[in-house]
This record gives structure tokens, sequence and C-alpha cells, in this order.
């Protein structure tokens, strides 16, 4: 469950276009190449189906070495910024036989996670018929399905580059962790930064499931920066 967790960890943190195909079956093969960045170790392998390219938690790995990738996930279409390259498919996973460190802490981050309350953050409510507060949209997401929404509040985390869009958590003090109605997900194109307050329009979403762990009750899609 561990090695599950920190491969979960991290497709999370990475900056991909995501495009995940079933699971596979354990990778086994020679290394022809490898690569070291941040966190990760890319290796080129030689399997028995053809050269591919596999991601795991930073290792010590030389070339011809015989490895096998547990917990493989794949990804078409990889964007590795770091290596300024585009890969067809990187499988990620972890080396067998081997528990990094950092595994013992790794658990999933994906972009739903609630963090604690911020009572220091108090944002007024947007103008207009369409606007609510993030505990609004969050505990009526029902209602409002499909429907435009604006949202006025502080930007608290970003996770970018998923999925092709940005993922921006809101909060205008409203709502609380307990029942995780104080941290709205807006997906948009728009370049923001944390700590910026902002307004945004998008289209309530709900009861979206993308796999590997990326589930929402309410989700606003398609946002865009009110000026």
């Amino acid at each position: 469950m561990i090695k599950k967790a920190l491969v979960l960890a991290m497709l999370a943190a990475a900056p991909f276009v995501w495009s995940q195909t079933p699971p596979v079956p354990a990778v086994a093969g020679e290394v022809l190449e490898t690569r070291d960045v941040e966190s990760y170790t890319y290796l080129r392998l030689k399997t028995a189906q053809g050269e591919t390219w596999a991601a795991v938690p930073t290792a010590a790995v030389k070339k011809g070495a015989k490895v096998t990738i547990d917990n493989p996930m794949v990804m078409n279409n990889f964007q590795s910024k770091a290596l300024k390259k585009t890969f067809d498919k990187v499988v990620f996973g972890t080396l067998a036989g081997q528990v990094p460190a950092a595994a013992a802490a790794a658990t999933p981050h994906p972009p739903v996670a609630q963090g604690p309350d911020t009572p220091d953050i108090k944002v007024a409510k947007a103008a207009g018929a369409d606007a609510r507060t993030v505990a609004d949209v969050l505990s009526q997401g029902a209602v409002m399905k499909d429907k435009p929404v604006v949202v006025r509040g502080k930007i608290v985390k970003i996770n970018s580059g998923i999925r092709g869009v940005n993922w921006v958590h809101l909060r205008d003090g409203t709502g609380s962790a307990a029942n995780q109605t104080n941290d709205l997900i807006v997906t948009t194109t728009d370049e923001l930064k944390v700590g910026d307050v902002v307004t945004m329009k998008g289209i309530v979403h709900t009861d979206l499931d993308f796999g590997a762990g990326y589930a929402y009750k309410v989700l606003v899609e398609e946002g865009k920066l009110q000026r």
C-alpha cells in the first residue's frame, strides 16, 4: 500500500497532460539509459515487448541492470518540463524490492485534498445573480449542477498542468474543513498566483471520478477570471 500511495503522490505532483490507460502488469527489462531529475529517475528499458520509458522515485540504477517496475501506471503523451521532452508513453511505478525512504510518509495528494480551517480569510461575496460563496457551491452543488456560478475568494493552492488545466483552490472564509465546504476547486487555463483574491466564473459539475483517487462531489470547470 505504501508503494501504491507513493505512485499516486508522484502522479498528482507531476506536470502533465493526463491520459491514463487501464492498469498493466509489472514491467521487467534491461536499463539502456537513465536520466535523473528532481525526485525522479527516468529509465529507458528494453523489454520483451520493445523499448519503453519508466519513471521511479530517485534511485541509483546503472546501465545494463535488470529491473522490474511494480505498481505500474501508464501515462500517454507525458510532458516532462525538467527534461524538455514529451514522451509517447511513460510507465510510473516503483522498483521491485526497493522502498524509498520518502515512501514511508508518502500519501496520495490529488487536488481534492482539504486543508485546515482558515478563519483569518474573509472575502466578500461577488455581486450578481450567479454569485455564490464557496460554502454555497459545495453544499448546494446538486441544485447548481451544470449551471454557471461566480465565486470570489483567495487562492490558497494551485495544481498546475493536470489534465491540461490548472486546479485552483479558492477560499472565502465560509464553510469548514470538517464537512469539506471551505475549499472550492476551479479548473481554468488562466495563469493565476497563490495569495491573489480573484473572482472566477465557471460551470458547476458534480459526482466526477477521473480515476486514481481523483473524485469530486462538486467541481467548477471552465473557470474564467472576471475583471
